[in-house]
Parts: structure tokens; C-alpha cells; sequence
């Protein structure tokens, strides 16, 4: 006769054992000399662990792989939050100079405040809160566990709002023009949506289905006002359009005034401005006519002044945030300045004396 035994070895997991044949019938064997009659090397075919346990684990996997993919998105919008700051061009592998144009657009603020650093701030806090779930390390300001698991899903799913709302910006007001990180950012704030949802029971979700809609609803109306706002502003500038012209020197040069002007050329010193800028005009006047010519002039908008355009390459790389503004010998010197301040400044010490 064969029969099938299940032996409980500890509370959190179940062996299994091949069965075993016996010569007499179970009925008439008391429980000890059953035991007895165990083949004494009956292989152990599988363990098992409870199914708390193995809940466990699970969660702590999904907390780690939360944690996994916030820190990916902090480190993204950490980059764009810099370069934004900075005024850093931005390398694009996917669309050339787009990412620039929508890192530099209206869309890039939320009522003034860099979108990537409340990008940066909302990875950074997700990635950091599971992973102290995931650690179970002391949850800060004493809530539990079931409380973080809904700040995460309140967190996921404001990102994962924002994230929708400005793929529909993407595809409709920058149509034609890819963005890789912002494609990237979606991918990640939709996939720690999906990943808290999932870890989240049945009815817990039906639960929290209005503070869902709730956040959602905020997220859009915080969005929505804040460019509403931008627009206005920029609807008011839109009309402020200034065709470049070339401005006319009338004042003579002195010998001083050209041989300042040959110096700084021979040595590389630049001056950058703007044509529109009444003390760019000011400081060539102060050289003349003929020795203006000889001076190395950049200027930062050749092709005239509207709302939204921005300086050349070469003004943009210098870093100029004014005119005019000088580059001698590396050093940035902003203002206009006085002709014998120029030969302190340069090092030009010649002994033609200003008439």
C-alpha cells in the first residue's frame, strides 16, 4: 500500500518526502511505530517558504526596484536641473538642438521654478523613502508602512500626471521636435505609477481611486495656471520686435585712440554688444571712426531683437549677460569704459598719451 506523508518541519515552511511502502497495513501501526517504520533516507523533494514570508520578499523587491528606478530619474533631472541653471548647452543623442529649444522654452517653469529641479526633488524623495521601506530602516515623522506605500502612490501618480501633461505639450505645441529626456522621464514616472499601484490590494485601490483623481485634478490645474500666467506675460512682450541697424561713428580718432585700438586687436581682446545698446555706442565713440574699425567687435544679435530670440552662439559661449561687455586677456571686464582704463586693464603701455 502506498501512502503520501506531509511532515510540518517549522512554522514558515513545509518539507515534502517521497512515499513509502509498508508491508502491513497503516491501520493496525500505533503513530510511534510508524515513525519507526520511516525509511531513514528519504530524500527531502521540496521546501517551501510560508506565504507571508514570501510576501514579504516580494515587497521588499518591488520597494527596491522603486528605488531603482527614482534614482535613475533623479540623476536625469539632476543633469537637466544644472544645465538649466548654469544656461549649459544640452547634449542631445536623439533630436539634435530640440532638447535645447523645450529646456529653454515656457513649458521649462513652473511658475518661475525650474520643471527639472521639481522633477529632481520628487525622484530624489520617492527614490529615498523606498528605499527605507525596502531597508526597513525608521520611516521618518513616525508613519508606518501603510501610510508610505500611499505617500508613494500620491507621489507616483502626481508624476505620472505631469508626465502625461507634457507628453500632449510635446506632441502638439513642440510637434515634429524630439526630446529623449523627456521621453525618458515619462517612462519612468509611468513605470513607478504602475509598480506602486501594483503592490498595492484590490480594494485598497478602489479605496484610493478619489485621492487619485484628486491629485491628478491638482497637478493639471497647477500646470494649466502656470502657463495661462506665462502666456499672458509673454503675449504682452510678443509684440516687441527690433530690426537690427548699423550705428554710425561721427567722432574722429585720436593717434592714442588708434594705437589702443591696434593693441587689443594684436592681443585678442574682444568687446561684445549689442546694437540697440546706447553704451556700445558710447564706448566706440570714445575710439572714433577709423580706430573703432580695428577693435575686434562681436555682435550678439546681428540678426535683430524679438521676443524670444536669443544671442549668437558666440555671445552665448562667452557667457555675456551685458554691454558691453569686454574680454582681455580672459578676463571679463562688463561695462563701458574709459579709453586709458582699457590700456590699465590690457596692459598697454605705450607712450602716446590721449589729446
Amino acid at each position: 500500500m502506498a501512502t503520501f506523508t506531509v511532515a510540518t518541519l517549522s512554522p514558515s515552511s513545509s518539507c515534502f518526502f517521497a512515499p513509502a511502502r509498508y508491508h502491513r497495513s497503516l491501520n493496525r501501526l500505533s503513530p510511534s511505530l510508524l515513525y519507526k517504520n520511516w525509511h531513514p533516507k528519504l530524500p527531502l523533494l521540496k521546501c517551501s517558504p510560508s506565504s507571508s514570508d514570501s510576501e514579504t520578499s516580494t515587497t521588499d523587491w518591488t520597494f527596491k526596484l522603486i528605488s531603482g528606478i527614482a534614482g535613475t530619474g533623479f540623476i536625469e533631472t539632476s543633469y537637466l536641473t544644472y544645465l538649466k541653471l548654469t544656461g549649459s548647452g544640452v547634449f542631445c543623442p536623439i533630436g539634435g538642438g530640440t532638447c535645447s529649444d523645450i529646456l529653454n522654452s515656457d513649458y521649462a517653469l513652473v511658475f518661475g521654478v525650474p520643471l527639472p529641479l521639481i522633477g529632481m526633488v520628487a525622484y530624489g524623495f520617492v527614490a529615498a523613502l523606498s528605499l527605507q521601506l525596502a531597508t526597513k530602516e525608521n520611516l521618518p515623522f513616525g508613519i508606518n508602512i501603510s501610510n508610505a506605500q500611499l505617500i508613494l502612490l500620491a507621489s507616483s501618480t502626481s508624476m505620472a500626471t505631469a508626465s502625461a501633461y507634457f507628453l500632449y505639450i510635446l506632441t502638439t505645441t513642440f510637434s515634429g521636435s524630439s526630446c529623449s529626456y523627456c521621453l525618458l522621464s515619462v517612462l519612468l514616472s509611468f513605470s513607478l505609477f504602475f509598480i506602486t499601484l501594483k503592490d498595492i490590494g484590490l480594494q485598497e485601490k478602489y479605496k484610493q481611486l478619489g485621492l487619485q483623481l484628486f491629485i491628478a485634478s491638482l497637478v493639471i490645474l497647477t500646470l494649466n495656471t502656470s502657463y495661462s500666467s506665462a502666456k499672458s506675460a509673454s503675449s504682452s512682450m510678443a509684440k516687441i520686435e527690433l530690426p537690427y541697424f548699423a550705428t554710425e561713428i561721427t567722432t574722429p580718432s585720436s593717434p592714442f585712440a588708434l594705437s589702443l585700438a591696434k593693441y587689443l586687436h594684436s592681443i585678442g581682446a574682444k568687446m561684445y554688444g549689442a546694437f540697440w545698446c546706447s553704451h556700445c555706442l558710447e564706448q566706440k565713440e570714445m575710439f572714433g571712426r577709423e580706430a573703432a574699425k580695428q577693435l575686434d567687435y562681436v555682435e550678439c544679435f546681428p540678426d535683430g531683437y524679438r521676443t524670444g530670440i536669443k544671442m549668437i552662439d558666440a555671445c552665448i559661449d562667452a557667457k555675456i549677460e551685458g554691454f558691453p561687455t569686454w574680454i582681455i586677456n580672459e578676463k571679463v571686464v562688463s561695462g563701458e569704459l574709459e579709453l586709458p582704463e582699457l590700456a590699465q586693464v590690457s596692459g598697454y603701455s605705450e607712450p602716446v598719451q590721449p589729446s
